[in-house]
């Protein structure tokens, strides 16, 4: 994984994991809401795998918010790494 692709992966990971804490979800409930492995959202949250697409919007489904929302706070987050 190239370092722009590892700090994607990390701001994905990092925003994931604050949105399911907020929704007082486990990895395993989450995954089973969106119909996905437990551990591939450890994965996710750990910043080692991408999602794709499909990945993304099962996960915004599961947390109750837009696609919309889920890439901006992906995107603020990669700013806030970035700037380190």
């Amino acid at each position: 994984m190239d370092l722009n692709t590892r700090k994607l992966a990390i701001a994905f990971g990092s925003v994931l994991r604050e949105l399911r804490l907020r929704r007082k979800l486990t990895q395993e409930k989450l995954a089973s809401e969106c119909g996905l492995d437990r551990s591939y959202i450890s994965l996710l949250e750990l910043g080692r795998q991408l999602p794709s697409l499909k990945t993304m919007l099962a996960l915004s489904h599961g947390l109750r918010i837009s696609l919309t929302h889920l890439a901006s706070w992906v995107e603020e987050k990669l700013k806030e790494i970035s700037d380190e």
